[in-house]
């Protein structure tokens, strides 16, 4: 049996983590299974190195910071592979460009291309315990790239993908995937299984449990996740195709708090000015999430959209520079917002799931900016300062409480 474990960066936040995490490696290999071992950058490290390059220079080149960023996991990864070697266990740390993990050339948010498996395959069968950097990989030119925040939990699945792993375990400082973030909504309850689109979209909605290109790619090739808590045995959450127990109405409820609502005011009222505009965010990279465009009037039109909040700054440097061409009057930023989603495979044979929804935030005395909607989820733009009280209402108001 083949089992990828993945671990983020506070199960292996200092001596006493690493080592729990070996232990919980040692176990399976010395139950004569083989294990890859996929680490984030130790507890904060990330950040800590950002930090450091702003201090340096705010302006920073993507392929400088790609550079500097790749440390962190190199780090978790060696201390692992000693850890184990010090418990008796051979084990060998390969970084993005020994396995190799070749990837698209674009810095801070590459996609991966092709991962070869031969040394890992190697490593294993001299039954080694083999423990992979995530987050990062290699391009065409042979400088390192990183797959963006989160990038380890993609790491992982695209490992157990290709080397036709049994199963792939997602180790947080969580026991599985809840009905909401338990640190916001204090009933929250974890669930036992949850099905690929629903996590999906949750991840999306920025539940923050799993990376939603690792949901994506598990759906993807079929690979079974289990979202599982490093600091004790339980059983965890497994994300799957189809799940066994009778549909609730609502699976969870998402919050993100690092949105930001971008309104492009007044442009004209005429065919391709939306396409114009969309397409210049995807030349970039830049993911857009809602989008609300008002009725035409006098010759023009709104049209607003939310973007992640590190990309807000980058997003209106670049719509003002074209303003001419996508013919706006003015470009507006609003950070202090928050999306807040309901996600459910069970509101595809409910009506009125959605007002139910805007019942209980209307209840509340919470405004709604702005509205999206798919088969399985709702999601509403609210202010930041009344985001954790309307997640906390919608939780309840849907029952998913313990």
């Amino acid at each position: 049996m083949l089992i990828v474990k993945k671990f983020g960066g506070t199960s292996v936040g200092d001596k006493e983590r690493i080592f729990n995490a070996a232990k919980r490696c040692m176990e399976d290999y010395k139950n004569g299974h083989d294990v890859v071992v996929v680490l984030s950058a130790m507890g904060k490290t990330t950040d800590v190195l950002l930090e450091q390059a702003r201090d340096i220079n705010p302006k920073a080149s993507k392929r400088e910071l790609d550079m500097l960023l790749t440390v962190g996991e190199q780090t978790s990864a060696a201390l692992m592979a000693m850890a184990l070697g010090s418990l008796g266990v051979p084990a060998i740390s390969l970084n993005g460009f020994q396995v190799p993990m070749q990837t698209t050339a674009v810095y801070g948010s590459a996609r991966l291309r092709r991962i070869g498996c031969e040394r890992i395959r190697h490593e294993l069968e001299a039954r080694k315990i083999v423990v992979v950097t995530g987050f990062q990989g290699v391009n065409k030119y042979g400088d390192y790239t990183t797959l963006g925040r989160g990038g380890s939990d993609t790491t992982a699945v695209a490992l157990a993908a290709v080397l036709h792993a049994d199963t792939c375990e997602i180790f947080t400082d969580v026991d599985g995937v809840y009905t909401a973030d338990p640190r916001i909504v204090k009933t929250a309850r974890k669930l036992d299984e949850i099905t690929y689109d629903e996590m999906l979209d949750l991840a999306t909605a920025g539940a923050g449990v799993l990376h939603n290109r690792s949901v994506e790619m598990a759906k993807k090739y079929g690979v079974q996740l289990v979202v599982r808590s490093s600091l004790n045995d339980s059983p965890g959450t497994v994300v799957k195709e189809e799940v066994n127990v009778e549909r609730m109405l609502i699976s969870g409820v998402a919050l993100d708090k690092k949105a930001a609502r971008i309104s492009v005011l007044g442009v004209k009222d005429e065919p391709g000015i939306a396409f114009r505009l969309f397409h210049l965010l995807a030349k970039r990279q830049i993911n857009v999430d809602i989008i609300l465009q008002s009725i035409g009037r006098e010759g023009t039109k709104d049209i607003s959209f939310t973007v992640d909040e590190e990309e807000a700054d980058t997003v209106v440097e670049l719509l003002e520079k074209n303003k001419e061409n996508i013919t706006a009057q003015s470009v507006q930023c609003k950070k202090d917002v928050a999306k807040l989603s309901i996600v459910g495979a069970g509101m595809m044979s409910n009506p009125g799931v959605a007002a139910k929804m805007f019942e209980a935030l209307y209840s509340a005395r919470i405004n709604i900016n702005m509205i999206s909607t798919s088969e399985i989820r709702v999601t509403v733009l609210v202010d930041e300062k009344d985001g954790e009280k309307a997640m906390n209402v919608c939780h309840e108001a849907f029952g998913l409480a313990e």
